[in-house]
């Protein structure tokens, strides 16, 4: 049974988002929907001395915001500096920053991208492809789209071949599993409770921080802080 899940890009994600990833046959950055303004399309956290703190990729936006996510464009090039000057002033003294810093430094320091779906696909491709996940990451414009919230959802799926729809919880609120059973494909909701502190930098533990704070800290030893076997994190709806 093929596994897939669709989300919205967002920035160098927090654990949780990955561990979604994972835990399908094929991701797709949901890359036609509407970018939304103070969310986590262009932003993230990391752990600081004084607490978390917020990268922001400056971008533009038109009008009333009805641009979509893959036609969102950076509005400052010069981000990518600033951006790695912050991460490398806060982590230089975890334990793993020379070997995180190999190969992500050259992707703040390319600036050779100014489009903001791209940016995102380029570090959480560069962070699964580090953390050994294999799972498949497509753009919903790679599909035929139709309308309706969760229709759309569900032919994407049915293009895609698959078998389980993969969501993060907050979907509950609106996803129409109906919808996805009229087509014989179950629903599974993303799990994120249970996960482990981790050795951090300063005191206190901030959980909900970008992927990029446990990597610095904890290297290749991450994984053990993150669910595994993928089955932990999906709680089933329907027939699977």
């Amino acid at each position: 049974m093929k596994r897939v899940a669709i989300s919205q890009s967002n920035y160098i994600p927090w654990r949780g988002y990955f561990d979604l990833i994972a835990s399908v046959d094929e991701f797709i950055l949901y890359d036609d929907m509407q970018y939304t303004r103070r969310d986590w399309r262009n932003r993230n956290k990391i752990k600081t001395a004084q607490g978390a703190c917020w990268l922001t990729i400056p971008v533009e936006v038109k009008g009333k915001y009805f641009q979509k996510i893959k036609d969102t464009k950076v509005s400052d090039s010069h981000w990518y500096k600033s951006h790695w000057q912050t991460l490398s002033q806060n982590y230089k003294k975890s334990r793993y920053f020379a070997g995180i810093a190999a190969w992500l430094e050259p992707l703040y320091l390319a600036e050779n991208q100014d489009m903001l779906s791209n940016i995102n696909y380029t570090f959480i491709a560069a962070i699964c492809r580090y953390l050994g996940i294999n799972t498949t990451i497509s753009l919903s414009s790679q599909y035929q789209l139709i309308d309706g919230k969760t229709e759309r959802l569900v032919d994407i799926c049915r293009q895609a071949g698959a078998g389980l729809y993969v969501s993060g919880p907050a979907a509950k609120d609106y996803l129409d599993v109906a919808l996805f059973e009229q087509e014989g494909i179950d629903v599974g909701w993303a799990d994120y409770n249970g996960y482990p502190a981790y050795p951090q930098q300063w005191s206190g533990f901030e959980p909900f921080v970008s992927i990029l704070d446990l990597l610095f800290n904890c290297g290749p030893e991450s994984l053990f802080y993150m669910k595994k076997p993928t089955d932990s994190l999906i709680k089933y709806e329907g027939k699977a």
